[in-house]
Formats: C-alpha cells, structure tokens, sequence
C-alpha cells in the first residue's frame, strides 16, 4: 500500500521511509506543504502521514484543503504538538488518527493498517477470499489453511486486491500503489506477478477484466 509521508525534518523523515518500507509499505516523501498538496491533487495514496509545522504551506492548511476538495484518503498526524486542543483541531479538520512525537514505529505501521482496514470497511484484521487468508502485519498468505510463500510485489498485488474484494481494481489504480516516484518498472511487470499468483493460489482466484483491470469475488 502507497503511502505519502509530509516531514520537514531530514533525519526524521528518512527514517520514517526506512522503517515503513520494511513494515512492507511503498513510501514518497515530501518534506512541504505545498508539495503535499500538489502530490495528493496529482495521485493515489493509502494514506498520509502528516506533520503540521510545515514550511510553506502549515499541515493543518494542508488537512484542511484536501477535505474541502473531497479527498478522503485516511490522514495519521504524526507531530511534536501534544496539547488536547491540537489533537482535538487536527482531528475535527479531517484527521484519521493522531500520534505524537517521539513515537513507536511498529505503533505507527499498526495505527496505519488500522485505517486501511476503517477505509476498507473490514472489522478483522485478518483478510480471507476463497480459501485464500492474507495477515497484512505479518505480511503472511495462506490457502486452505498451508502457507504459501509470496515475493513482496506478489504479496503487495494481492493485498490491493482483496481490500478491493467485490470491484475491479484498474491497472493504473494497481500501478500507483505499487510503486513510487523513483521505482524503476517493466511495463510487464503486473502481469508477470499475476501469473505468479495464478500458479501459486489457483487460477481462478483472481479474474481478468479485458480492457479494465483485475478483481477477486467480483462477476463483473
């Protein structure tokens, strides 16, 4: 899942794309307020880990302009301020959740999977289709209970699909979660994963939508 990170400070900020990359996310970073808003005017993201003391454009202004515009993509404040006014500001702006610094990187991947599964409408953590069942925390498959072993990019497709269970999720939309700014991608590469996952989960798991996209539990 495609994150956007908004951190001003450079230390800090690398080590939040770091540590998120291992927890098994795909990270860009911006370190203003206007690129925030730029990037997420631009594309898809997961979610959005936001500090509000920004240069240029202040994280509240950033909240602020993208619930107007409609954008409901899931918001974590991640800052310093530690008051109950801000945290109550942030999150009658738009936030999703708030945590302060300094703070917990696996409390932070946790909160973050705790929205995706909000936005998703899913009460488990735990993600099951057709035998399959997908353990987004530890980043584990299974089918009919055996695990299989996935590469990260087979893992990441799937994972895409079944939050999506019930609708076609298109190529672009598939794209843009995959993979960051600087990725260096084949233009193959999605099909070459779905092959994989075919061989390795069964073959009518996940149905091709000629000309759209790709879906699971869908007989569109």
């Amino acid at each position: 899942m495609r994150l956007l990170v908004v951190e001003d400070d450079p230390m800090l900020g690398d080590g939040l794309c770091v540590g998120l990359r291992e927890a098994g996310f795909v990270v860009d970073w911006v370190r203003d307020g206007k690129s925030a808003d730029a990037a997420l005017s631009a594309g898809e993201f997961a979610a959005v880990v936001l500090d509000l003391g920004l240069p240029g454009l202040d994280g509240r202004e950033v909240l602020t302009r993208r619930r107007n515009a409609g954008d409901r993509t899931p918001v974590l404040v991640l800052t310093a301020r530690d008051q109950v006014r801000d945290k109550v500001d942030a999150l009658d702006l738009g936030a999703d959740d708030y945590l302060v610094k300094p703070f917990d990187l696996d409390e932070l991947g946790a909160r973050l999977r705790a929205l995706l599964r909000r936005a998703g409408g899913q009460a488990s953590a735990m993600i099951t289709a057709d035998g399959v069942a997908l353990d987004p925390a530890a980043r584990t498959v299974s089918l009919q209970g055996v695990p299989v072993l996935l590469t990260g990019k087979e893992f990441d497709v799937l994972e895409l699909l079944m939050r999506q269970q019930g609708r076609v999720v298109t190529r672009r939309q598939l794209d843009e979660q995959l993979y960051s700014w600087d990725s260096d991608v084949e233009s193959n590469a999605l099909e070459v994963h779905i092959h994989h996952l075919r061989k390795k989960l069964g073959s009518t798991l996940i149905r091709t939508v000629r000309g759209v996209g790709y879906t699971i539990g869908s007989d569109a």
